[in-house]
């Protein structure tokens, strides 16, 4: 009996030391000295040497002196690695994609071929009138009531902003409580589409906004107001615009500029969504170093091809480049802004 014990523990001492000691630490040894790099996360590092994230997993840019990644689900967070799983029939998976759309696209032909639509949905936005009917703000609540949810949901500062409202107009909560009996205590949220339906009568052709202001105390503040102009009204009534305007033709865009991975962390970028975003891109490299946009246009147009990559040496599929890379060169060249 001792006799096989000691045969069986001396097998589980062996395979412990091999499986979890052994293997690991020359894995380990391998990774360090053959592979340090990859390793050790791939982490790339900025001009002043110091980390700046990882060349396998993408982190946003929203200035427009960078190149930007594809939509992420997950919001770029490695550790909720997901997609969407909007099926193509949600609304939801529409309107985000409506909302990439709405400040970038451009006509395709007629008089104003290669211009941006976002003026002309402005235009069309402060005449406040939806296929024929006034009230858009009201008309986008009605029809999309998770929409306006989600819009007070987005930011502390628009909750309370509801808030404060639902407190200036308690004839109007009354009214939701009595036609919801099952909500006897509505909070911001419940309140989603009175409150825009209100705010479309009291401010036709205005949305409410969060926009950013420098108190005299010199701080800056977060406030909400009423505009007919800006990125808002770009985005989030672009597939209104749409609707009332099926006839235009616009220009297609590439498709990961407005879809999402299915890690949501996708690094890459296809070579024609960054030669879309090229012209923002330079623009604001060639006004911040004050130097003529062709030839930063062509600089920049050279190092994408230089950082450009495709699958199997180039054999097969599309070429792609790194985002965080390419930013990096950016700086790297022109300096950080």
């Amino acid at each position: 009996m001792v006799k096989y014990l000691s045969k069986s523990l001396f097998l589980l001492v062996v395979s412990v030391l091999i499986c979890s000691v052994l293997y690991p630490l020359a894995l380990w040894a391998i990774g360090q000295t053959i592979f340090p790099f990859q390793a050790n996360g791939s982490i790339l590092q900025g001009p002043d040497g110091k980390p700046v994230g990882s060349r396998l997993i993408a982190q946003p840019f929203t200035k427009d002196e960078y190149f930007q990644p594809r939509p992420s689900a997950a919001s770029y967070d490695a550790s909720a690695s997901a997609s969407s799983a909007l099926a193509p029939s949600n609304y939801a998976l529409r309107d985000r994609v409506a909302r990439t759309l709405g400040p970038l696209v451009k006509y395709q032909s007629g008089p104003q071929t290669g211009q941006l639509v976002a003026p002309d949905i402005e235009a069309w936005f402060r005449k406040d009138l939806f296929h024929g009917k006034p009230g858009i703000v009201a008309q986008w609540a009605d029809l999309h009531n998770s929409l306006a949810q989600a819009w007070i949901k987005a930011d502390p500062a628009q909750g309370a902003f509801v808030d404060d409202w639902a407190k200036m107009h308690p004839d109007l909560v009354a009214g939701f409580i009595k036609d919801n009996p099952g909500t006897p205590q509505p909070k911001a949220v419940d309140l989603a589409v009175v409150f825009f339906e209100n705010i479309s009568q009291k401010y036709p052709g205005k949305f409410p906004s969060l926009v950013t202001r420098t108190a005299t105390n010199g701080k800056t503040e977060k406030k909400i107001e009423p505009v007919s102009v800006g990125q808002d009204i770009q985005s989030v009534f672009f597939d209104m615009w749409r609707d009332d305007h099926p006839d235009i033709v616009l220009q297609d865009v590439p498709g990961d500029l407005v879809t999402a991975s299915g890690s949501g962390l996708d690094p890459h970028i296809t070579l024609q969504n960054a030669q879309f975003q090229l012209d923002r891109v330079a623009a604001k490299w060639a006004a911040n170093t004050k130097r003529d946009p062709d030839k930063i246009r062509q600089e920049i147009g050279q190092i994408l091809q230089e950082k450009s990559v495709a699958p199997w040496g180039g054999i097969v599929g599309e070429k792609f480049v790194n985002v965080l890379e390419i930013n990096l060169e950016l700086r790297k060249r022109y300096g950080a802004l």
